[in-house]
């Protein structure tokens, strides 16, 4: 298979379409505002690789989609009365959030522009979404963007598959083994616009709170902004309690989505959302990215809510997770007398110490000798080799919903963001310890505690199911759970979740 439309199929196979499109058609089906959309199916990514360019046979599927996407939203590729733009997104099977390329308002050139600007009287967005759109392209695919849209599209398309390559995805798939053969998809979908008025913006909810584990959605909006702008961390977003002031009954939309997404996903969600001038649109729902101390909590609430049975909710939770749960913590002494050198946004809880460094390449040099703090302005899909070797991460710009903390949050490295500009230089080459639970960062290394995990009661229950399962197991919380899950993994499959992502 090639290509496939969005909402034609009742599922569609994830291996084949990838998690992006696999969500979209999901949100389709549930009858949820999703821009039209088709996507070039995984299996031409490994083509990709062999042959080195797009065959025959996808570029002729691709005019013909593009000609499709043309007739269902009346507008036309390069036209300069109705233009339309596409988003080109990649899309693996298994969630990699923010590791490989996307370009968006492609098929934008002078005339274009123009084009938007008489139509919409507004020189600046059009100005604006122009920019956007040279600077994507430059960094995704490394050259400047040729004018014809269609030179555009099949080097952004090119350069999307090619990335399943890249550095940071390796790396990233080598640290949560992932095999390398799954390959990604390309989405293409019609643009909408949350730069384009006061009333138009780009936000991220989840269903849940992922920091924390508490029941209450929780999210970030940023108006007159398009959707990498939040998750790359380059701006600091508002609380999502300012769209529903602005827009009420867009919030109260998107959160009657949120609630039916998560009930049919059974699972707690990520969604990325775009309202273009009052108008609610959903982007991608995946199963949510959760720090360890929200991801034992999550598990618990789920069951206490009906979503999982003790079962589901023991396989929910990873040994890895329980164990980062049952790490030290600052006491209250201690905290008490030490020096706060920073503060920013709690992304991830945890508590550890190390060098400030502020580069991959230092991080990963100096990884195996001493213990790193990762300090950026903000982080990139770039950056994630030095994330996954630092014992924990600090960003001077970017919200809870950045690249930074959803990253972090997967890999359950303490971390927190938006210290402010320029905050972070003056640490470099120094000791700091990085609390995560508090956004706090403290001179030297502070004294730690260790914590009991009968103190949490999300995790002794966790631990009671555990013990059911292997009564009188003598290992730590960690490896309790590791032998409970191993004991029953075969005596009954956990219920599959619809993950999207």
């Amino acid at each position: 298979m090639t290509l496939v439309w969005m909402g034609e199929h009742a599922d569609l196979d994830r291996e084949l379409v990838g998690g992006k499109a696999h969500s979209l058609n999901r949100m389709h089906a549930l009858g949820l505002p999703v821009p039209p959309a088709f996507v070039l199916t995984t299996d031409e990514c490994a083509r990709y690789s062999r042959l080195g360019r797009l065959g025959d046979t996808v570029l002729d599927a691709l005019r013909s989609a593009v000609a499709t996407l043309e007739a269902r939203t009346g507008r036309r590729f390069g036209d300069t009365r109705r233009p339309l733009l596409v988003s080109v997104r990649s899309g693996a099977a298994t969630s990699m959030p923010g590791m490989m390329d996307t370009v968006l308002n492609l098929g934008i050139n002078d005339e274009v522009e123009a084009a938007l600007r008489a139509s919409t009287g507004d020189a600046a967005y059009a100005a604006d979404t122009h920019r956007r759109f040279r600077q994507q392209f430059a960094r995704v695919v490394g050259t400047d963007a040729p004018a014809d849209p269609w030179a555009q599209l099949v080097a952004a398309v090119c350069a999307v598959f090619g990335s399943w390559q890249s550095k940071r995805a390796v790396s990233y798939r080598r640290h949560h083994r992932i095999p390398d053969d799954g390959g990604t998809s390309v989405t293409v979908q019609a643009m909408v616009f949350g730069n384009l008025d006061d009333n138009s913006g780009t936000g991220v909810l989840f269903s849940r709170n992922p920091l924390t584990g508490d029941a209450e959605p929780y999210g970030e909006w940023l108006p007159r902004g398009q959707g990498e702008d939040i998750v790359s961390g380059a701006h600091d977003p508002l609380p999502l309690a300012t769209l529903a002031a602005q827009l009420p009954k867009v919030h109260h939309s998107l959160l009657e989505a949120a609630a039916l997404l998560e009930t049919t996903g059974r699972d707690v969600q990520d969604i990325e959302f775009t309202v273009e001038a009052g108008t609610l649109w959903l982007l991608q729902s995946r199963s949510a990215k959760r720090s360890p101390d929200a991801a034992v909590r999550l598990a618990v609430a789920l069951h206490d809510d009906g979503v999982a049975d003790a079962h589901e909710a023991l396989h929910r939770v990873t040994p890895e997770q329980v164990a980062a749960v049952c790490r030290p913590r600052i006491t209250p002494e201690a905290r008490a007398a030490a020096k706060v050198v920073a503060r920013g946004e709690a992304a991830c809880p945890g508590v550890a110490s190390g060098r400030v460094v502020a580069d991959v390449d230092t991080a990963e040099s100096l990884a195996d000798e001493v213990d790193v703090v990762l300090a950026r302005p903000t982080t990139d899909p770039d950056d994630v080799p030095g994330m996954i070797v630092s014992a924990a991460i600090l960003t001077e710009i970017g919200g809870s919903t950045s690249h930074a903390a959803v990253v972090s949050r997967e890999l359950g490295t303490p971390c927190v963001v938006g210290c402010g500009a320029g905050s972070l230089a003056a640490l470099v080459g120094t000791e700091v310890t990085v609390d995560g639970s508090t956004g706090e960062v403290f001179a030297g290394r502070v004294p730690l505690t260790s914590g009991d995990p009968e103190d949490n009661p999300a995790l002794a229950r966790l631990l009671e199911w555990a013990r059911e399962r292997v009564p009188g197991h003598p290992g730590g919380p960690a490896e309790l759970v590791a032998a409970a899950q191993a004991a029953t993994r075969s005596a009954r499959p956990v219920v599959a979740t619809r993950r999207a992502g």
